[in-house]
């Protein structure tokens, strides 16, 4: 792919998180010559919008907004929930759009909740419930958090206890307007652009039955499988990077 055409990586982040999960992976793709944007959603209290409207609506004005300021392709990257938001946002920029890739992330067919998938792998696999019993609620049931704890022992398993914990303390409120989201895409669309899916084996959260479930209603992805928790590009940031690379040059990486 000649030098002016190498498509810009779009970051975005899961429920809970923000931008800041990207920092880690970044300087590799900066490195390569791609740039980067890693943006908070709203509902995120680092989202610039003090007016965001805090639905799935305002993750796609957000994103067409920042995008709009760039450029030539775009390469969007979606971590655990942030995978609902690029596949609508791939729907969205579809012509500007080369590629789709999930980070251990919510890749699922057009009108399904990842909810509706957990609560149907349950009787079978009862560690698809991943983070949810942990959960702690506001009042009013529109929020929630993970106490730093569970983040340790679901999310980031796999980092020394010191790094986890300081990671813990980063993790945000996050509003049910941005997490229990629900794409809808064509196949016209999104269904015709290349995908590339980086399970982690390891997850407790989005737990491996969900990965894998997800790999097969919405298949054709190429699939990368790395042994490690939910967060890979901490964890695993010179393969993720690898990985992302060679798919923005349009060379799968050997699985």
């Amino acid at each position: 792919m000649p030098e002016q055409q190498k498509p810009t990586f779009v970051l975005i982040h899961g429920a809970w998180a923000g931008s800041w999960v990207w920092d880690a992976l970044k300087p590799a793709l900066e490195a390569a010559g791609h740039a980067v944007l890693a943006l908070d959603m709203p509902g995120n209290p680092q989202h610039p919008a003090a007016d965001e409207d805090i639905s799935m609506a305002g993750c796609m004005a957000h994103i067409a907004a920042a995008c709009a300021e760039f450029d030539g392709p775009l390469l969007l990257v979606g971590h655990s929930g942030g995978g609902v938001i690029v596949t609508q946002a791939a729907e969205m920029l579809a012509e500007r759009v080369v590629g789709v890739a999930y980070l251990a992330g919510m890749m699922l067919p057009s009108g399904l909740g990842f909810a509706e998938l957990s609560n149907a792998l349950l009787a079978t696999n009862p560690e698809a419930a991943g983070i949810w019993p942990h959960l702690v609620w506001a009042e009013d049931r529109q929020s929630s958090s993970v106490p730093p704890e569970a983040v340790c022992e679901v999310f980031l398993q796999d980092l020394p206890r010191d790094q986890a914990m300081a990671a813990a303390q980063r993790f945000c409120s996050q509003p049910e307007g941005t997490r229990a989201l629900v794409a809808e895409w064509t196949a016209e669309r999104f269904g015709r652009l290349p995908r590339l899916y980086v399970e982690a084996t390891e997850d407790r959260s989005v737990v491996l039955a969900a990965q894998r479930k997800m790999q097969a209603l919405v298949p054709g992805a190429q699939v990368l499988s790395l042994p490690c928790g939910h967060v890979p590009q901490v964890v695993q940031t010179a393969a993720v990077a690898d990985a992302l690379l060679a798919f923005a040059r349009g060379k799968p990486r050997p699985a």
